[in-house]
């Protein structure tokens, strides 16, 4: 497979483009594989997935075991009990269980070639951008609304090489943000935001962990 060459845009505090990164190959220059990341979405959801439901077998529900009516000569269907699944109100045939296992198996490099693709994806479509750094003076709401606002993000992922209690904090009331370090970045959220951006330590992190897919 032929690697792509992209360059990231380099954001300073404003949102303006002051420069570009020259993106690794690796994470960034691949082809996008739609049914690799779908795949991996699916099976990402199925794993959080748990098993809250329940519902009872003939054994289960509150019946009485007399038999309805006798054997023969009524000329209705034969009948057991009321229990029975085919009656309102009976047991099911096959019910849900709430120790009921959802998770789908993930091989690893199928994973990290996923996660690469959607990086690829979103460079291509200008949906990445990159960040010096990104941190806030105090563990207040407003001031990461505010400096998000003043450079033009609005629904964003940002991925950093580590959340300071400062910038995790701010976060956390902003429904459209979401903050995480590079080892929790999930497909799903990369896929959700509108837009994703990375600090430049954390790409290296990025590179490090997903790159030999």
């Amino acid at each position: 497979m032929e690697l792509k060459t992209l360059n990231l845009k380099v954001l300073n505090e404003k949102g303006e483009a002051i420069s570009t990164l020259a993106a690794p190959q690796t994470l960034f220059g691949r082809d996008y594989n739609e049914a690799l990341v779908h795949q991996i979405v699916v099976a990402y959801q199925a794993n959080a997935r748990l098993g809250t439901r329940a519902q009872k077998d003939r054994s289960e529900v509150r019946h009485s075991t007399r038999k309805p009516w006798r054997q023969k000569g009524t000329g209705r269907a034969r009948a057991g009990m009321t229990s029975s699944p085919l009656w309102r109100g009976g047991g099911k045939v096959f019910p849900n269980s709430p120790d009921e296992n959802f998770s789908q198996k993930v091989n690893r490099k199928m994973f990290r070639a996923a996660l690469c693709s959607i990086l690829s994806k979103l460079a291509q479509d200008d949906r990445i951008a990159v960040v010096d750094d990104l941190t806030v003076p105090a563990p207040r709401t407003k001031l990461l609304a505010q400096k998000l606002k003043a450079m033009g993000l609005g629904s964003v992922l940002i991925i950093t090489e580590s959340v300071d209690e400062n910038l995790g904090l701010a976060s956390r009331n902003l429904k459209n943000v979401m903050v995480v370090e590079p080892r929790y970045a999930d497909p799903v959220s990369m896929i959700y935001f509108d837009k994703v951006v990375v600090t430049r330590p954390a790409i290296a992190k990025l590179e490090q962990m997903w790159g030999q897919a």
